[in-house]
């Protein structure tokens, strides 16, 4: 029992088809997204690794985050160390604040205890607790930033009417934030490329016709593909949990949540793919390889604009996987059908010298 129990719990993680508990502990989460869900306690430390963070409960402990974005809207009792792209804290960190980004931001409302980053941009219109050790490009204290402790920064430091400085304001040529120096968030951005870049690299030099005809297929129809790719984003998930349950079915659902979490990654490259193709069109060009970059510098760039960029990676997700699903379907149908021919035309061979 035990072990099902465990199955099914690594193949919800892997999917990120967790079911929201009142309460819960999980010490590790990985995926795509990972939600702690309103109402969700998370009764100790909790290190994610995903593309995509959002606290909306409780983490009662350290929160240890490795994401493209990190948002906290929520609550984390202790510390919470992030290295992303964007970290945003909305709700309260009772610890210290320790990031490594291209952006980080304390909105308004916020309550963190200490605030330590390297970023590119750091914004703090909360209240800091503490100190405040920022070394940054860019920063910002908005008219409803409070800084209790003192604020060591090196950087270009905009102070708006209202923001609040309690203790000391001291500018260094160089501010040590540990344990790593600042990364600008373009570089983030620029490994993500890169690394759907390589991956569509592989599929169309690997798979060129197939490639091609799941392109085609998006474009042909792409309400139906996107149709079949939300569909296949909410069943698959549920299916390989419930078919983890099952002791037979362990080690299937297993394999299939590792295919599935790469079969997403994938239909996003050829949903990127898809929509390059789309505009080379609209210059009447055709350049397989072309359309894969442009695809995703388009995806790139529109996905930085706030919240439309989310909801376009998302729909460019579900039409590269709805005709990725498409596509192997008619590729599984093509092969069962002259399989069933062979029988036949072996037959009417081994007739004709009798006749």
């Amino acid at each position: 029992m035990r072990t099902r129990v465990l199955a099914a719990a690594f193949v919800a993680v892997v999917l990120v088809a967790s079911v929201p508990a009142t309460v819960a502990a999980q010490g590790t989460r990985t995926g795509g997204t990972v939600v702690v869900e309103q109402g969700e306690v998370v009764t100790e430390d909790l290190t994610v690794a995903a593309g995509n963070l959002v606290v909306r409960g409780t983490v009662r402990g350290d929160l240890t985050a490795l994401s493209g974005n990190v948002n906290v809207p929520g609550r984390v009792t202790g510390d919470l160390t992030a290295l992303g792209g964007n970290v945003r804290v909305t709700g309260t960190v009772g610890g210290e604040v320790n990031t490594l980004s291209g952006n980080t931001f304390v909105e308004s409302g916020a309550r963190v205890g200490e605030l330590e980053s390297a970023s590119g941009t750091v914004v703090v219109n909360g209240t800091v607790a503490g100190d405040a050790t920022l070394g940054a490009g860019s920063i910002t204290l908005g008219p409803n930033a409070v800084v209790a402790g003192d604020l060591r920064y090196s950087g270009d430091l905009e102070r708006t009417p209202g923001a609040q400085v309690q203790g000391v304001v001291v500018e260094e040529e160089e501010v040590r934030v540990e344990p790593v120096p600042a990364v600008p968030g373009w570089l983030f951005a620029a490994y993500g490329f890169l690394a759907n870049l390589l991956l569509g690299v592989v599929l169309l030099a690997v798979f060129p016709s197939f490639s091609g005809s799941v392109a085609d297929r998006a474009l042909d129809s792409p309400l139906r593909s996107g149709g079949v790719g939300l569909l296949s984003f909410l069943l698959v998930p549920a299916l390989l949990v419930v078919f983890a349950i099952t002791i037979i079915g362990i080690p299937i659902s297993v394999l299939g949540a590792l295919v599935y979490a790469f079969a997403l990654w994938a239909a996003a490259v050829y949903g990127a793919y898809a929509v390059g193709t789309w505009l080379l069109s609209l210059a009447d060009a055709d350049n397989r390889w072309l359309a894969l970059v442009v695809g995703l510098l388009a995806v790139a760039v529109v996905s930085r604009v706030p919240i439309l960029g989310g909801l376009v990676q998302f729909l460019v997700l579900l039409l590269g996987l709805g005709a990725l699903s498409l596509a192997l379907w008619r590729r599984y149908r093509g092969r069962r059908e002259r399989r069933a021919q062979r029988p036949v035309a072996e037959e009417t061979d081994d007739e004709e010298p009798t006749a």
